[in-house]
């Protein structure tokens, strides 16, 4: 009996060797200094790592605003119009605890120092969370971060006048100290060239209600997904917890202080409750089955470095 092909996939799969090759001739632009203030508290990423992974993915990232660009220009000159530039979106999405805003922040330090688009906005969908006082009056304060936790709404309008090239537009802040969305304050983003957008649910797709289909990743030109194994990312999100028992949590004015004096074995059990209970409920319901949506997947191994890279292809 004849065996049954395997199914075609998707994606390309590269190894760290064979895509740190694809880096081709570009240019390392960040020190050890500028790494040290982009890594996030629990992600030691290296140089190495940049080189290797990073570096060749701002190349393709490149490539695609240029592509993209060309494709606008050519638009606006078949419709006449008149709009200066509209940026290159990049959505970037991913479990809490898995690295997904060091590599946002590395990735906005890389592009801006490409020649053509320095401007290079970074967004967190944070900022469009509920406040909390909406959460607790809906009965979902211990849903923060789950895809009802939003104000998708607004983050539609926003990125609506982004993509549309608004001048100004603006984004509510969060602050992580207080768990809470800091009210008058805003990001403003001025015709940035290329804007991140950075969020644990940004690839969420269209749900069956009609009022549904127009979803975040709508608007996005380029998406990554930060992945790993679950019992990797919830090892990480302990290891986060303590480390933010000893710093962050010492604050009184922290929405969390009343951790501070947990003795480790208290704060080890505190932490792998949350996660069974919240974070990792929303990563196999809401986050993981979205992996598939994006054009490229950096899958983590246990130390935290970037193995394979993973590219759609056209």
């Amino acid at each position: 009996m004849p065996e049954t092909p395997p199914v075609p996939s998707r994606y390309l799969t590269f190894d760290r060797g064979a895509w740190a090759k694809l880096r081709d001739s570009t240019p390392l632009t960040l020190s050890e200094r500028d790494l040290a203030e982009l890594r996030g508290l629990n992600d030691a990423v290296s140089l190495t790592e940049v080189e290797q992974i990073y570096l060749p993915l701002s190349r393709l990232l490149t490539l695609h605003v240029r592509a993209t660009m060309q494709l606008y220009r050519a638009s606006q000159m078949f419709l006449g119009d008149a709009t200066e530039k509209v940026p290159f979106i990049i959505g970037l999405a991913g479990s809490v605890a898995v690295g997904k805003s060091t590599t946002a922040r590395i990735l906005q330090a890389l592009l801006s120092r490409w020649p053509g688009h320095p401007a290079v906005d970074l967004i967190t969908t944070d900022g469009f969370l509920f406040p909390n006082a909406v959460l607790i009056e809906r009965g979902i304060m211990h849903r923060k971060g789950f895809p009802d936790s939003y104000d998708r709404g607004r983050l539609l309008r926003f990125l609506v006048d982004v993509k549309a090239g608004v001048p100004e537009v603006h984004a509510p802040v969060y602050n992580h100290l207080r768990y809470d969305i800091v009210p008058d304050a805003r990001q403003t983003l001025r015709h940035p060239d290329i804007a991140i957008v950075e969020g644990l649910n940004v690839l969420q797709a269209p749900q069956e209600r009609a009022d549904a289909q127009v979803v975040v990743s709508d608007f996005f030109d380029f998406t990554i997904y930060v992945d790993a194994d679950e019992a990797d990312i919830e090892r990480w999100y302990i290891e986060r917890f303590l480390r933010l028992r000893d710093t962050v949590f010492q604050d009184p004015q922290a929405y969390f202080h009343r951790y501070a004096a947990l003795q480790e074995a208290e704060a080890r059990a505190t932490a792998a409750d949350i996660w069974e209970s919240i974070n990792g409920v929303n990563l196999r319901e809401n986050i993981a089955p979205t992996r598939t949506r994006a054009h490229l997947i950096l899958r983590k191994g246990a130390n935290h470095a970037v193995e394979q890279v993973q590219l759609r292809r056209l």
